[in-house]
Parts: C-alpha cells; sequence; structure tokens
C-alpha cells in the first residue's frame, strides 16, 4: 500500500477541495505514486493528497468507480494530464477508512481496463473520458500452453517464499482465466511500477503472458539461487554463528521499524525482576529460557502476548519465604475476641500454632472444619491467619468439576491460567499464607477429570513442597501454606483425601450460645449496616431470646444475624423519621416487627395413652425431640410404618418389635397378641425424612408401652441404640439432643451408659435442669420410664 503523496503536510494536501458535478460518461482519476491496481484484484490505496481524497469521497458518495492511474515520475506533488499514463484499472471503492492520525485509505477492487481519451478541464481532481477495453477471451493451443506455464510458474514462485500465504497456492490452482491468471501473477510480483504499468497496457493476451511469464523467470532464478544459498549457508554455519547473524539480522529489521530500543528496554527490565524473584534454580532457568525466547520474538509475534503473561506469572509469584513468629498469647486473645464458645475448637487451634512456632519447617497438618452452615468455619480461618499474622486468601471449591481449576491448563491453550491454588497464592502475594478451601465437600467431577484427586497432592504435606501446575510447569512449595479446608459433610469427601486431613467437627450452637453471640458480635454489626449507634435502638434479651427460638430454626446464626437485621432496619425507620430518638425493642414487640413466630418447639404434651415415647434426634440444625407412637389393630400379625422413615430406623422398629416379643412373658403380654394384631408405628411430622438407629430404646419403649397398657412417663426423653441382645448402644448428638430435652421442658433423659464420655461436652445450664439415667440395657428403660399399670 503506497501513498499517492509522501508530504500530507504540504500545502496541497491541506487545501479543501469544493465538490463539483462530474458528467456521468466521465471517469474519476486517483492518481497513485507506485501502485498499479490489476482488474480482479482487491488493493489497499493510502491517498494523503487533498484532489485524491475529494475524488474519492465524492465517488463514495455518488456510488461511482473511479481510475486508478499511477503517474510517470514518483515525485511530481501535482502531476498534470501530461505527468500521467494514459491506461487506467477502473475500480470500485469497497471501504473507505480514515485512521486515528488522520491518514485516508481506500480499499479498491479492479474491474477492468480503461484507456484515457482527454481530461475534462476545471475539475478540482483529474476526470476524464475512457475508453472501456474489454478482456480478451481468444483460445487456442498457444494460449493455453502459456497458461499452464505461467501457472506452473507461480506456483513454485510461490512454494519458494517462506512468507507467502499457503492459500495463495490455492488461488492461482483455482484461476482459470489466462488474462485473470497474469493480472494475478503481475500484482503479486516484486517488480518495478512501471514494469507493472507496461504490462497493464498490454491487451494482447500472448504478448501479456510472455512479459508476466519472462519477469517471472527472472525472479524464480533469483529465488532458486537464494534458497540454495540459504541451505548451503545454514548448514556450514555452527548454531553460535548462526544466532549471531540472526540477532545482527533482527536488529536491523528492527532498527528499520524503530521497535529495537523499546523491546531492549523491556527485556532488561524482565531479567532485573527475575533475578528480585529469587526463583528456585530450575524456575529461574525456566524464566531465563523464556525470555530469551521472549526476545527474538517480533513485536508483532501472536504468541509474544503468551510468552510475557508466563513471564509475569513466574516473576509475580512469591518464591521467597517471609514467615513471621507466631504469638500464642495473642493468638488467644483473638480467638476469645472474634468467637464465643467452641473451646475445644480454639484448644485444638492453639496447639497447632504452638506447634507451627517450634516447628515453623515441620509438616503440618491440614485441618478441616466440618460442621452445619452458620457455625463460624470460614470466620475461624480468617481469626487463624489474624494469630499468624500471615495474609489470608479464600479459595471456594464449591462446583468445581474440572481438574484444570485446581492444577491450571496448559499453555498451549489459548487464555490458559495457573489453577486457583497458585492464582490464590499471587493473590495473597506470601508463600506462607493461610489459605481456605472452601466447601470441599462440594467438588463434582467431569468428563474434563477429578479435581478432588488433583488436592490430593496439595494437601500432602509429603508431596506439596513440589506442587507442579500444569501452567507454570516447575515446581512450587507449598510446604509453607497453611491450608485449611471446611465442609458441611464428610460423606461426599473421597476417603484418600479426607485421610490427608485431621477433622476437626463444629456442633450447631446452643440457644444460651447463640444469645451470648447475639449480644456480642451480631446486634453490634447490624448496627452498623443500618447506620444506627448503640444509644439509638436496644434489643432486649428476651427479645433475643424469643427471635432465636420462635423465627429461626438453625446450627448457625446467620439467619439469626437477618433477624436482628429486620427489626434493626424498623427502628431505622422510626429514627430517620423523627418519631422517636431511641427504640429498644422486647419480646412483645416481634409479632408487630418480625410477624407470628414461625417455628414451635416440641413440649412435652403428647404422651398421656400407652404407646407414646418420647425420643431425642439429632439434626443438622440442632437437636430435637420427637414422639413415636404405636397402636394396635385387629389384624395378622403385620408391621406397618409411616412417617418417611429411612432403611435404618425401620429396621430399628423391627428389631424393637423382636426383642419385645422375645420378653413378652417377662413384661406380661399375651404372646397371642402379636398373632391377632398388627402394630402401626408412626412418627410425626410425616413430611419430614428420619433416619438412624439412635430411636432403638424409644421404640421398643413405645412397643412395650402400648402391648403392657401402661403408659410412659411424660417428662422423660430417651435415646440408643438397642442390640437383640437387649443391650443399649452408643449414639452420637448427645450435646444438641440434651440441649433440646430441656429447652422442651423436660426433666429427665436417659442416656446409653457408654455415652458417659460426652457429659462433659453437656452445658451447664441443661446440666442443672435434667436428671440424667444412663442405661446398660433395655430393661433399666423399662424400670425408669413406665408408669404402673392402670
Amino acid at each position: 500500500m503506497s501513498p499517492d503523496s509522501q508530504n500530507p503536510g504540504s500545502a496541497t494536501a491541506g487545501a479543501k477541495v469544493e465538490s463539483v458535478a462530474i458528467p456521468s460518461d466521465a471517469l474519476i482519476i486517483v492518481a497513485v505514486r507506485n501502485i498499479v491496481l490489476f482488474p480482479a484484484v482487491i488493493a489497499p490505496v493510502a491517498i494523503a493528497r487533498a484532489k485524491s481524497i475529494a475524488a474519492a469521497q465524492q465517488a463514495l458518495r455518488e456510488q461511482r468507480p473511479i481510475g486508478i492511474l499511477l503517474q510517470r515520475n514518483a515525485d511530481i506533488d501535482d502531476p498534470t494530464p501530461d505527468d500521467l499514463h494514459r491506461v487506467c484499472t477502473i475500480a470500485n471503492i469497497v471501504r473507505y477508512i480514515t485512521a486515528p492520525d488522520g491518514t485516508h485509505h481506500i480499499v479498491c477492487q479492479g474491474v477492468q481496463r480503461a484507456r484515457i481519451l482527454d481530461f475534462l478541464p476545471g475539475t478540482p481532481f483529474p476526470a476524464a473520458r475512457v475508453l472501456h477495453i474489454p478482456e480478451p477471451t481468444t483460445t487456442s493451443p498457444e494460449i493455453e500452453a502459456r497458461f499452464m506455464n505461467l501457472q506452473r510458474q507461480a506456483v513454485e514462485a510461490v512454494q519458494l517464499l517462506p512468507q507467502a500465504p499457503p492459500e495463495l497456492v490455492g488461488a492461482f490452482q483455482a484461476t482459470t482465466s489466462p488474462g485473470a491468471l497474469a493480472d494475478l501473477t503481475a500484482s503479486y510480483m516484486d517488480i518495478k511500477p512501471q514494469e507493472k504499468q507496461e504490462i497493464l497496457e498490454t491487451i494482447d493476451l500472448a504478448a501479456r503472458m510472455d512479459k508476466v511469464s519472462r519477469y517471472l523467470a527472472e525472479r524464480l532464478e533469483v529465488l532458486r539461487l537464494s534458497n540454495e544459498i540459504g541451505q548451503k549457508t545454514k548448514a556450514a554455519l555452527d548454531e553460535r554463528q548462526r544466532e549471531v547473524l540472526l540477532r545482527e539480522q533482527m536488529a536491523t529489521i528492527q532498527r528499520q521499524l524503530g521497535e529495537g530500543e523499546g523491546k531492549a528496554q523491556e527485556v532488561a527490565e524482565l531479567s532485573a525482576a527475575i533475578d528480585k524473584a529469587k526463583m528456585p534454580s530450575e524456575a529461574e532457568g525456566q524464566a531465563r529460557k523464556e525470555l530469551r525466547r521472549y526476545e527474538r520474538m517480533p513485536e508483532a509475534a501472536a504468541e509474544g502476548g503468551m510468552v510475557r503473561s508466563y513471564l509475569d506469572w513466574l516473576i509475580d509469584l512469591p518464591w521467597a519465604p517471609d514467615e513471621k513468629p507466631i504469638d500464642i498469647r495473642e493468638a488467644r486473645r483473638i480467638l476469645d475476641e472474634d468467637h464465643f464458645g467452641l473451646e475445644k475448637i480454639k484448644a485444638r487451634i492453639i496447639e497447632y500454632l504452638a506447634v507451627r512456632k517450634l516447628a515453623p519447617h515441620g509438616k503440618a497438618p491440614i485441618l478441616c472444619f466440618v460442621g452445619p452452615p452458620g457455625v463460624g468455619k470460614t470466620s475461624l480461618g480468617q481469626s487463624i491467619a489474624r494469630a499468624m499474622d500471615r495474609p489470608f486468601v479464600r479459595v471456594s471449591l464449591g462446583g468445581v468439576h474440572d481438574e484444570a481449576e485446581i492444577r491450571g491448563h496448559r499453555r498451549t491453550y489459548i487464555g490458559a491460567l495457573p489453577g486457583n491454588i497458585i492464582q490464590g497464592i499471587k493473590k495473597a502475594g506470601s508463600r506462607a499464607c493461610v489459605m481456605m478451601l472452601d466447601e470441599i465437600d462440594k467438588m463434582g467431577r467431569g468428563i474434563q477429570g477429578d479435581p478432588s484427586a488433583a488436592m490430593l497432592e496439595v494437601l500432602d504435606p509429603e508431596q506439596n513442597s513440589t506442587f507442579r501446575d500444569n501452567y507454570l510447569g516447575v515446581p512450587f512449595d507449598l510446604s509453607r501454606v497453611a491450608f485449611i479446608a471446611t465442609a458441611n459433610m464428610l460423606d461426599t469427601v473421597p476417603g484418600p483425601l479426607l485421610d490427608r486431613m485431621e477433622i476437626i467437627s463444629l456442633p450447631g450452637y446452643t440457644e444460651d450460645e447463640k444469645l451470648e453471640i447475639a449480644r456480642r458480635y451480631l446486634v453490634r454489626r447490624q448496627l452498623e449496616a443500618n447506620g444506627l449507634k448503640p444509644e439509638q435502638a436496644t434489643i432486649e434479651d428476651e427479645a433475643l431470646r424469643s427471635i432465636i427460638n420462635g423465627y429461626t430454626r438453625e446450627a448457625g446464626v446467620r439467619s439469626l444475624e437477618r433477624e436482628i437485621g429486620k427489626a434493626l432496619r424498623h427502628a431505622a425507620v422510626q429514627i430517620a423519621e423523627g418519631s422517636s430518638a431511641k427504640v429498644t425493642l422486647g419480646a412483645r414487640d416481634l409479632t408487630t416487627v418480625l410477624g407470628q413466630p414461625r417455628f414451635e418447639g416440641e413440649i412435652a404434651l403428647r404422651t398421656s395413652v400407652p404407646g407414646v415415647a418420647t425420643g431425642l434426634a439429632w439434626t443438622p440444625v440442632g437437636g430435637d425431640i420427637l414422639f413415636i407412637e404405636a397402636t394396635r389393630v385387629p389384624g395378622r400379625g403385620g408391621l406397618i410404618l409411616t412417617g418417611q422413615l429411612g432403611e435404618v430406623m425401620r429396621e430399628s422398629v423391627q428389631a424393637a418389635l423382636t426383642l419385645v416379643k422375645s420378653r413378652a412373658a417377662q413384661l406380661g403380654i399375651d404372646p397371642s397378641l402379636f398373632e391377632k394384631s398388627d402394630i402401626h408405628v408412626h412418627v410425626p411430622a410425616g413430611a419430614t425424612p428420619k433416619d438412624g438407629p439412635s430411636a432403638g430404646v424409644a421404640m421398643f419403649t413405645a412397643l412395650s408401652s402400648l402391648l403392657t397398657n401402661r403408659t410412659v412417663r411424660h417428662d422423660t426423653a430417651m435415646t440408643g441404640e438397642i442390640s437383640l441382645r437387649g443391650l443399649v448402644l452408643p449414639v452420637g448428638g448427645i450435646k444438641e439432643k440434651v440441649v433440646a430435652a430441656a429447652a422442651a421442658g423436660l426433666t429427665r433423659v436417659m442416656l446409653p451408659a457408654r455415652n458417659r464420655r460426652d457429659f462433659d461436652d453437656i452445658p451447664q445450664g441443661a446440666r442443672d435442669k435434667l436428671e440424667f439415667i444412663w442405661l446398660e440395657r433395655v430393661d433399666d428403660a423399662i424400670a425408669q420410664v413406665l408408669e404402673p399399670a392402670k
């Protein structure tokens, strides 16, 4: 692409040319310095003279063709008709482009040759009457032979040119017109503009093809010789000489393009940054290798951006260790300040920090906090980071189903990036950070691989010192990272991954713990969130307790905080309206502010008939009491179970019934009752799924009560698994179950004797309210809970 003027800033270029009427039989002429456009060829043309710009713009407005005409002397800035050739190419303007720097470009498609008859006088730009020259269509064996020879020459020339696009061969091979082939070949040939003009002015088909073939033969000889010399030179030069030669050639090209100085400065800055990064030897060697590649690349190379991004990642990663000493007293203070309760959890964290302090280079365990939502797993990780005075970064693993999310993508892919682990370390800016692997139990598995398998290397202290991300391609030491994982349940975590972590269970909070958390943290946080000051709004303790019991049903405190925020927003409206200077929310105000209570706790009021026993259950949101209801109807000895009971719980009922049958004589039950009756066991509420073996004692008690016609004491709840030998086996969730019994107004609980080890976990408030009965066998339960027969 050649500009028609090399001095756009001249007076001629800056002059404004008026639009005038050009006769329809005349052709608008755009004079060019060193480009010849051939018919059927699309080529860009840069225009800078005011006359040329005006001519192109008027032709574009009037949607008429233009004539691309070569001037005889390229040094003339304002050519006259005598300075122009007499044969041009009629062309259509495909596109008109104005560049940001003010230059103008037109993309033209040649249509037909034309001969200038005479120029129109008095026009602001060249315009002429022309004679259209049709393309000859004669065919003969001589023309066909010339066509085949020229086509072979053109294909060979393209193949000898290393920079030629491969689709150009297809273009020459697909051309079937001799004239079009000659014009296409001439347009791509590296010959002088005057020689191309000579070909354009040659109308005779045979003569034109001979000229193009002659010029092309000369270029072919040069290309063959150059190719031969290049191959001999390449074989003769050793690698060092070749590198020196290529560098010199590249430096020369860059100096011509004005690119060398900026690239050299950039390479020097990158080299200094690599020195400053203090990488291990393997990583530094890889960085130096990529830097040398980047230095040899031209500015416009597509791969340059990828290599530069890779170097930036290597440089920005924190390779050098920067651990700070751990203050155990300060850590204890921070944990007590941020979290109420959780004494065992905080004690284990202090132990973990103490070991890290005494053995900073030892292999620390990977902690995994397991518990229901909202109990403070993520905030515990943040507190550990504060206690260790390290940066904290959170990596969410929920929904991750691609191994590349952990290990990264290989650099061969467009848009490749390191995995979440390396990205998190870069974000933290320290190799000794605290990394929270949130929701590790919610990783998926897809066709892209298993991310949980990739996590095995990350969480193994024996392997993670040489963790290799697919994008980096070099080992990165993760042994100084304090990994802390969180999960809601362990059922979906693979066994090998579970084996690499130390599980720390976070149970749900009791009512008293929730009340204390609300008073210490939640109310203050919601006051700040709603723009209130402590002296403007307060919530009484009884109101907080009512919110906990009547408006939330959860193990954590997230819903509790939302309800507190809702209540305080009601107070904010009153204060903002000026109707009140201070708002105190009591328990009686909650119905107006929050509506009617949404939850009602089970209470001991439904055990006044035989066949009903009070059991204890554990749920993800805490403990609860449930009623086991049994009744007898005439039948043939069947057992009916309702209440959405799971498989384990159904088996527990069958075991309880078998145990009752085996002790029928001891309990004073007529054995014929089992043959003449169907027994129906129901566990409300029917819409809630239930499962587990811990209701075995309650099932046995309800069936014994039904068949002996003795009621169960209404102030007693029970839990425990049973065996066919009558043993009471230990169960889980004792703390939550006992707290639920105390909240329901019960005064006695019967627990498996083997669960005495859990007694210390029970809050003191619940201990003071309840009498504890420890069961070794089911006979102990019958003796303690069944009323005398009426």
